[in-house]
């Protein structure tokens, strides 16, 4: 059996709701047109309102244009400013403006192309004759050979023009000695700092008991050139020979000394490295970058002033090689 309809039960469920306003049928003002009134008409017998405080207006009291305060000034000032009363010509305006040229009337383009066309020049010319004149003179001249933008260098070139070897020969060896570990830009900071003590320390003061090498200059000049000052106590204190153990040579297995001479840059290694130990064992004055190469330099002025021990070394292998002198014919017998 199909339920009964209730009538009364459905219309208590139903909602009546008012129809939405169109969104696009309203118009929705500013909140400033809202709230200021609004005058649309303004006649002579009801004007537009004062303000109450007499405050001026937005188009009031504006600044003078830039011709007018300039005139001003220049009528205070009494030097004169610009006339205001007479305006820049069109022609003027159009020199400036390419573009509105093609744009003018053509009575300001004639007086613009008569203006702008030079007077008393023809569409020919009778230079000629004085072209060939120069053409032939061109000709007759002789072709030199052009120089050089700069000087030629002078032959032979000496040492120090090579990149690679621009340095002196003691300066570049002490350097090489100098350096640990391959870290040669730590031995050249080094070596710097060297040649910058020789030359502000103050002249060294010469013993007499241990003379430099001949032909050396006086003390007083050394500060003056530190390359030098290095050379010379390199050179003084450089061994002349070194002295060779040859085992056996004496019988019953004793070694015999046999003294050897050395070359320059053997001397001068040998002296290097026993002015480095005599260094290492000084007593620092402090601790940073340059320690060991203030010692090495103020070691350097010992040995010029004859204080160090290096003199001592290089005297005990000398007396060392004259008592083993007797031996120098031991490889000559031998062969």
């Amino acid at each position: 059996m199909p339920p009964r309809l209730q009538v009364l039960s459905s219309g208590r469920a139903t909602t009546i709701r008012p129809r939405p306003l169109n969104p696009s049928s309203t118009v929705i003002l500013p909140l400033c047109l809202r709230l200021s009134p609004r005058r649309n008409i303004t006649a002579d017998e009801k004007p537009l309102p004062k303000a109450e405080d007499q405050s001026p207006g937005p188009n009031q009291e504006q600044l003078p244009h830039v011709s007018e305060e300039a005139a001003a000034v220049g009528k205070i000032t009494g030097e004169g400013g610009p006339d205001i009363e007479q305006g820049t010509p069109v022609q003027e305006i159009l020199e400036r403006d390419k573009g509105g040229q093609a744009k003018a009337p053509q009575v300001i383009k004639e007086n613009l192309l008569s203006a702008s066309s030079p007077k008393g020049t023809r569409s020919y010319t009778t230079s000629a004759r004085r072209w060939q004149e120069a053409m032939i003179s061109f000709e007759d001249a002789k072709i030199e050979t052009q120089g050089h933008k700069f000087a030629l260098p002078e032959l032979p070139l000496p040492s120090t023009a090579h990149m690679k070897h621009r340095y002196d020969p003691v300066v570049h060896q002490v350097t090489n000695l100098l350096m640990k570990d391959g870290k040669l830009s730590a031995a050249q900071r080094d070596m710097a700092m060297i040649l910058t003590h020789l030359r502000t320390a103050s002249p060294p003061a010469v013993n007499p008991s241990r003379p430099l090498i001949p032909g050396a200059p006086p003390a007083s000049h050394l500060p003056l050139n530190p390359i030098l000052y290095l050379t010379l106590a390199i050179d003084s204190v450089a061994p002349l020979l070194r002295i060779r153990s040859q085992k056996g040579a004496a019988g019953g297995g004793v070694a015999l000394q046999i003294p050897v001479p050395l070359g320059l840059r053997q001397r001068r290694r040998q002296a290097v490295q026993w002015i480095l130990d005599a260094a290492s064992k000084r007593r620092g004055r402090g601790s940073g970058r340059g320690g060991f190469a203030q010692k090495v330099a103020e070691e350097l002025i010992a040995v010029v002033e004859g204080k160090s021990g290096v003199w001592d070394r290089r005297g005990g292998v000398h007396k060392l090689g004259v008592s083993a002198r007797a031996n120098l014919s031991f490889g000559l017998n031998r062969r």
